[in-house]
């Protein structure tokens, strides 16, 4: 489990959705997926221009983007994006777009970490 940790230990973008997962009302307004994609364009931003390594996983056309699409029973990306995508589909399950969010994630990190290849 994942404990609440100061910003000064956070090592990467995973760390700050872990902490955004903890506590989603402090960092998201109103639990809208859109101010959290928003947020990550901008630490990609910031990365881009502070950092040595972009962070690209949750771009439009990224790593994360292309595991989603088939998840979700797509056969294409959608000009949409995926927080707006990923609410849709939490709205026709009755659930919080945040919540189906950090399930797709956990799944996502899960067969991309070492111990899945």
């Amino acid at each position: 489990m994942t404990e609440v940790k100061p910003i000064g230990e956070w090592r990467d973008v995973y760390d700050f959705l872990d902490q955004v997962r903890l506590r989603p009302g402090m960092f998201v307004r109103g639990g809208s997926l859109l101010e959290l994609q928003s947020m990550l364009y901008g630490f990609r931003v910031a990365s881009e221009i502070y950092g040595p390594q972009a962070m690209l996983d949750f771009e439009h056309e990224g790593p994360f983007t292309e595991w989603l699409w088939p998840r979700l029973g797509r056969t294409y990306s959608s000009p949409l994006g995926w927080a707006i995508e990923i609410t849709k589909a939490a709205q026709a399950v009755n659930r919080a777009g945040i919540d189906l969010f950090f399930d797709l994630l956990e799944e996502f990190k899960a067969e991309r970490s070492p111990q899945a290849r």
